[in-house]
Order: C-alpha cells, then sequence, then structure tokens
C-alpha cells in the first residue's frame, strides 16, 4: 500500500491494532511498557531533529512573500481556532492543545513535540494521535476527489494540499496524483508549516512556565533541546553543502524514528475507551479538519 498510504500513518494504525489485541496488552502495559516510553518521547525528539534537515530557508523565500504569509496565516488561525473550539467541548488536560498542534502544523509529529514540552501524559496524547491519523487519511481520498470540482491547476492543488494536511508522507501521499509539480509545491508549503512548529513550542513552554507554580519542580525549557536540534537541522541544510548520501540516509533514520514512536503512541490507544469518551473530541478534530481545508483552498485564491 506504500506510498499511496503513508509509511507512518502504516505505523499508527499497526500501533493501534496492536493495542487492541487482548493477548498483548499484558505486555504492552507490562515488559514493554518501558520501550514503548522511550519510543514515543526520546525517539519522537530525535526523529523531529532530523526532520530539519528536509527543510531550506532557500526553498520557503522560493514561494514568494504572499504564499509564506498566508501560510502562516493559515496555521496561526487553524491552532487559534482549533484550540478554542477544544477548550469549548470541555476536552480534558492539555487535549485542547495538542489537537490544535496537530491539525495546524504538522500531525503526530507536532502532537509528540508540544507533549514533550507542557509534560502531557501518554494517555493525553492517544485521542490527538488518533484523530489526525483518521484526518489526514480521509484527506488522501476526499482532496483529489475536490481537485477538479473546485477548478484548481496542479500547482494549486498541491498548495492546497500542502497548506490543509496534517502529516508529510500523507502530503505526499494526496499531491502526487496531480503530478510532480504539484508534489514539489505541496513539500515546500508543508514544510514551512513544520518550520512554524519551533515558535508555536516555545510560546506553549512560556506559558506553561507562567502558570507553573511548583517552585520547588523544573520548569519546563522556553526552547526545548529538540526543537533546538530542529532549527539547527534546518540552519545546517540551508548553509553547508550537505551530501545528498547524507541526507538519503538522514530521511530513512529519521522515517524509522518516527515510525517507531508513532507504533508506540498507537499502542496506548484503547478504541473501546475512545468510543465511550472521545465523541467531544471527534466534533473537534473534524471540525478543526474542515477548518484548516477551508483556510487553505482561500490561501490558494489569494496566491
Amino acid at each position: 500500500a506504500v506510498p499511496v498510504v503513508p509509511l507512518l500513518t502504516v505505523a499508527v494504525a499497526a500501533g493501534i491494532v496492536a493495542g487492541q489485541v487482548p493477548a498483548l496488552r499484558p505486555a504492552l502495559d507490562g515488559v514493554l511498557r518501558p520501550g514503548l516510553a522511550f519510543s514515543a518521547r526520546t525517539l519522537l525528539r530525535a526523529g523531529i531533529v532530523l526532520l530539519g534537515l528536509k527543510l531550506s530557508l532557500a526553498d520557503i523565500a522560493g514561494l514568494g512573500w504572499i504564499t509564506i504569509l498566508t501560510t502562516v496565516a493559515v496555521v496561526v488561525l487553524t491552532f487559534a481556532g482549533t484550540l478554542a473550539l477544544g477548550r469549548a467541548m470541555r476536552l480534558p488536560g492539555h487535549e485542547p492543545l495538542l489537537i490544535a498542534s496537530g491539525f495546524a502544523i504538522c500531525g503526530a509529529s507536532a502532537i509528540g513535540a508540544m507533549a514533550a514540552t507542557v509534560r502531557a501524559r501518554d494517555d493525553e496524547q492517544a485521542r490527538p494521535v488518533a484523530l489526525v491519523t483518521l484526518c489526514g487519511t480521509l484527506a488522501i481520498a476526499v482532496l483529489p476527489a475536490l481537485w477538479h470540482p473546485l477548478g484548481l491547476s496542479a500547482a494549486q492543488f498541491g498548495h492546497w494540499v500542502g497548506a490543509g494536511v496534517h502529516d508529510v508522507g500523507q502530503v505526499v501521499a494526496t499531491a502526487q496524483i496531480a503530478g510532480a509539480s504539484a508534489l514539489a509545491v505541496a513539500v515546500v508549503v508543508k514544510l514551512t508549516r513544520v518550520l512554524l512548529l519551533a515558535p508555536m513550542v516555545a510560546i506553549a513552554a512560556g506559558a506553561e512556565r507562567r502558570r507553573s507554580t511548583d517552585a520547588s519542580g523544573p520548569r519546563p525549557a522556553i526552547v526545548p533541546l529538540f526543537v533546538a536540534g530542529f532549527l539547527v537541522a534546518v540552519l545546517v541544510r540551508t548553509f553547508l553543502p550537505v551530501p545528498e548520501v547524507v541526507l538519503t540516509a538522514a530521511d530513512l533514520v529519521q522515517t524509522t524514528l518516527l515510525a517507531m514512536a508513532l507504533f508506540a503512541l498507537g499502542a496506548s490507544i484503547r478504541v473501546a475507551a475512545l468510543l465511550h469518551t472521545g465523541w467531544r473530541a471527534l466534533v473537534t478534530g473534524l471540525a478543526s479538519w474542515v477548518l484548516v481545508a477551508a483556510l487553505a483552498y482561500g490561501a490558494v485564491l489569494l496566491g
């Protein structure tokens, strides 16, 4: 099914399936739990650092100021709208923040990064990861069906996909249907959204520090170490002549690390519990999916 179904989506789905098998649950909740926790946290952060090597500031500058500004606006408005809706739906704990991060920025990777920054519990990540995977997978089927009815050119379709689909792999799977030119535009627009992960996480960390009242406990770093590593990787890709073989190897390692991390996050999801308690989160996720798609379409028309 790969690449029609993105590899990282398969990893999340495989983890979810494993988490529903009764015979596996004692191991998942017992002897395997430390390794799964390590994968969902440490390996996820390492994968996010390597994700920076995909992004060059020169590629972003090539989009033009209108596209850059509208892409930033899509991220900010989707984040704010989803966060407000999640709180209005009375979602518990950090779930509104995590859903907003996943849908506005870059899917499950953004959820993991934000969760690490605000120290969200593993169970608070379960519904956001499941929702962003569900809606991103739906986008692979829905957006191409709307391509011609909306009267978009191949380049415009790529712009829409890059601005409106969550995970990088889902963007590639959706945009490649319209050809190489659409895929190129989609990837650069999407990676522009990924770059916004750093300031969004830094803002969330600053807000978490202000809310923290435990003087004896450590406070979240304003810029977490893995986010700083991500920015360094972006600068390295922009200003240094990184050999293609190094980029290829880094891409393989990054994909492997994120696949392991997303499998671990998927394995913590219990579908039965989601069905009983998750309808508010489902409404929030679907509304956010429609919101980001609509805002992205508006950005295409403005561009």
